[in-house]
């Protein structure tokens, strides 16, 4: 009975003239209703992301031009160096070289992971370009660590601060 049910389903004429061109009649209103509506969102949702991803890149380039030297992949790697690391945060950061002291240790290696420390004195520097070189500087050099900072007011002077900073870089 069952073979009998199958058969005259595939061998009735109406499956294949009526049914079967109202299916292909229903699928552009199907992929009109449903599919177009949900792909414009997600075309929108995009370009939002798109706009936003375009600012904050706009924003880094501007605070750091330097960081597409970084990009190069055909350039070397280029060894850490405490001293022109913060050199350029300094400057990029508005801190005279007068500003700043540094004092570096040598590389030393425990557990086979090498590191290597520093010692980074700013005097007489307001409170969001100290806040600005340790944001910054973390942000370029992700395997550098702040360990320490002390924060010292100038008596007297409203925003006057010397920070005193120990950093360590892991290799």
């Amino acid at each position: 009975m069952k073979d009998i049910f199958t058969k005259d389903i595939y061998s009735n004429p109406t499956l294949y003239y009526i049914l079967v061109p109202i299916i292909v009649a229903l699928w552009p209103l199907f992929v009109w209703g449903v599919y177009l509506p949900n792909a414009e969102r997600s075309l929108n949702r995009d370009r939002d992301e798109y706009n936003k991803t375009r600012d904050i890149m706009a924003e880094i380039l501007k605070l750091d031009p330097d960081r597409l030297e970084f990009a190069d992949p055909n350039r070397r790697a280029v060894e850490f160096d405490y001293a022109v690391a913060i050199e350029k945060v300094a400057s990029s950061c508005g801190i005279p070289p007068t500003n700043y002291r540094l004092s570096s240790g040598i590389i030393i290696t425990s557990g086979g992971r090498k590191s290597q420390s520093a010692n980074v004195v700013l005097k007489d520097v307001d409170i969001t370009r100290i806040a600005r070189f340790l944001w910054t500087i973390q942000l370029r050099w992700a395997s550098l660590q702040c360990v320490r900072l002390k924060l010292t007011q100038k008596k007297g002077l409203p925003d006057k601060w010397d920070a005193d900073m120990d950093f360590k870089y892991y290799y």
